[in-house]
């Protein structure tokens, strides 16, 4: 006769056996999942093609013939789960801005032709008070003082940072202003990539009037 330790490990095995195969997924019944939408994606990943339609089978929740990772357009030419753009357009923000393109070595061109699109008036100076306030104060000051702004962080990184209104910085263009935000210049790295452009024009605005204090 089999002993009891044996019965149990019987039971026991068989009991594991069917809690595996009932974790199976399938396309009404997707198994035991934490938030499963994360993981089983309904729309196609516009940066991605992946034209293997195995790929992904093993972890698949669907019934088609597609493995979960598979996620090329039929109904694009060659598959293609992202559309090109028409031949010679040139993307524009939604205010109609198109793409800043003076290389960084032309300073001196930007701060002479770059008028700043837009109006100077109360509001986009506020808007770029916190804008500056969240990209600018950590080296700039809150006061716009540079080194000797008691609310700058004065440490060896951030010696020298000039003040905005003294000396030759307090008469540079808008143009020159948004070209050193967006290229960098010295110590300063370019933000370009961190900060609209539109927002940058914001901040251009806030720092002129900090270029004009006593």
């Amino acid at each position: 006769m089999m002993n009891t330790n044996k019965i149990f490990q019987i039971i026991f095995l068989g009991f594991v056996t069917v809690v595996l195969v009932s974790c199976k997924a399938g396309k009404d019944e997707p198994g035991l999942e934490y938030a499963p939408n994360m993981y089983h994606a309904v729309s196609y990943e516009p940066l991605t093609q992946i034209t293997d339609k195995e790929q992904g089978a093993w972890v698949s929740s669907d019934d088609d013939e597609y493995g979960e990772y598979f996620n090329s357009n039929p109904n694009n030419p060659f598959g293609m789960t992202m559309r090109e753009p028409v031949s010679n357009t040139v993307p524009r923000s939604e205010n109609g801005m198109l793409p800043y393109r003076l290389h960084k070595d032309s300073l001196d061109l930007a701060a002479r032709i770059l008028e700043n699109p837009l109006p100077n008036n109360e509001a986009v100076v506020a808007e770029g008070k916190v804008l500056y306030t969240k990209y600018c104060t950590h080296c700039h000051g809150e006061n716009g003082g540079g080194s000797m702004d008691e609310t700058a962080k004065v440490g060896q990184v951030y010696q020298g940072v000039p003040a905005y209104n003294t000396g030759r910085v307090a008469t540079v263009s808008g143009g020159h202003i948004f070209h050193v935000i967006t290229h960098g210049k010295g110590r300063m790295g370019a933000h370009g990539s961190q900060v609209l452009q539109e927002d940058r024009w914001k901040i251009v605005r806030y720092v002129q009037t900090l270029q004009k204090q006593d």
